[in-house]
């Protein structure tokens, strides 16, 4: 640099960065929701998607049980017709009884198999029903998902101009800073999730940790002739003074 830099001078472009900064966190916070909304729902649909493949499987699984005991009725139906028939032409008491006990066996597999329908029925229902749950849960998920998508889309449409020269306007910013000082700048900006690292005295408090500021700091502050922090949260404090010079 050309001259050497003034406390003031360093103050100031130190809150010249955070201004630039928290810009930059505001449109970050701003799509920072949307796409874990976004994420979220797919995962939610890749789930209810996995859920109705299962439930589809036990429906079909069910329906094919179903049709094999109708198919069993049939046979058995068909195989009682002709034991009758057969039974009309016994020619001696062994054919008879054998006969009957295919009859009364025949009978037994059609009572089984209308129970197994019945059971198997029972099932497919509540199958079916779950499945229409979750498909309408589904649909209802995927059109929520596809107005966040839209949402964010035109959130990265009108905020992507503006982040690209914040970002640019940041970048130039610190190279007016010596490097202990963004150092940190950076890591103080780390450990807050608002990003305040340089904060203005309001109210005698403390603009980051609110709280209170004894008088003769106070007075320090306002010569800047050092930069000071403040001993509760670490923020670098700036006379509100400052900022009102800059406006």
């Amino acid at each position: 640099m050309a001259k050497e830099q003034t406390v003031a001078d360093k103050l100031k472009n130190l809150h010249d960065l955070q201004t630039i900064d928290s810009k930059i966190d505001e449109i970050e916070i701003l799509k920072g929701e949307l796409p874990m909304e976004v994420k979220d729902l797919e995962d939610e649909i890749e789930g209810l998607q996995t859920r109705i493949n299962k439930l589809n499987e036990r429906v079909e699984d069910h329906e094919g049980e179903i049709s094999k005991h109708q198919a069993n009725i049939q046979e058995s139906t068909a195989l009682i017709e002709r034991y009758e028939k057969q039974m009309d032409n016994v020619k001696n008491n062994r054919e008879y009884d054998a006969l009957s006990k295919e009859l009364e066996l025949q009978k037994l597999e059609i009572q089984l198999s209308e129970k197994r329908i019945s059971e198997a029925q029972i099932r497919l229902n509540r199958f079916k029903e779950e499945f229409d749950a979750a498909k309408e849960r589904m649909e209802g998920k995927a059109k929520n998902l596809e107005r966040k998508q839209v949402e964010l889309q035109e959130i990265i449409e009108k905020t992507e101009k503006e982040e690209t020269k914040l970002r640019k306007a940041s970048e130039k910013a610190e190279k007016k800073i010596e490097d202990r000082l963004l150092k940190a700048y950076k890591k103080t900006r780390e450990n807050y999730r608002n990003g305040l690292a340089v904060v203005t005295v309001q109210r005698n408090s403390c603009g980051g940790c609110f709280n209170k500021i004894p008088p003769q700091l106070q007075l320090e502050i306002a010569m800047q002739k050092k930069v000071i922090v403040c001993e509760h949260c670490g923020r670098i404090l700036v006379d509100d003074g400052l900022v009102g010079a800059e406006a």
